[in-house]
């Protein structure tokens, strides 16, 4: 099944949202690719950059979820975006949602175009690499390998 055929089985009433959000990730963060499976027992939209999960995208009985896995481990992500998006629900990687006015669009597109550069599979390897390092998350990793 394809995003476009996860999209089109929705009830009428999310199909707009999930489609714009959708579309943002996809115009946003040309690194991922975007196929539908499973997370947490939920058939969602799962999109990968370099094979790593990085976002998901899904709807449930009761709402809707955004997984955001940079978000997770960047505080300042965390914070800045609980706060722009404080109708809609957050826990620590995921942001839950029932309607389309607690997910604005022009945040939500902010909110990719901070999440875009952040390299998972980077900082995957590092901590493979070295399992004692000093990147306790993704905000050390990004202060700590930018370069000048």
């Amino acid at each position: 099944m394809t995003p476009a055929a996860y999209i089109s089985r929705q009830d009428l009433s999310r199909k707009d949202t999930l489609s714009n959000i959708h579309q943002i990730i996809v115009d946003t963060d040309k690194s991922v690719s975007a196929e539908i499976g499973t997370m947490m027992s939920k058939e969602m939209i799962i999109y990968k950059a370099d094979n790593v999960f990085k976002y998901g995208l899904a709807s449930v009985k009761d709402y809707m979820s955004l997984h955001v896995l940079p978000m997770y481990g960047s505080p300042i992500i965390y914070n800045k975006y609980s706060n722009l998006l404080n109708k809609a629900k957050f826990q620590k990687g995921c942001i839950n949602f029932k309607s389309a006015e607690q997910m604005p669009l022009p945040i939500v597109k902010e909110l990719f175009e901070d999440c875009a550069p952040i390299n998972l599979a980077a900082i995957m390897a590092e901590l493979k690499k070295n399992p004692e390092s000093k990147y306790r998350n993704v905000d050390d990793f990004e202060r700590k390998t930018k370069k000048p």
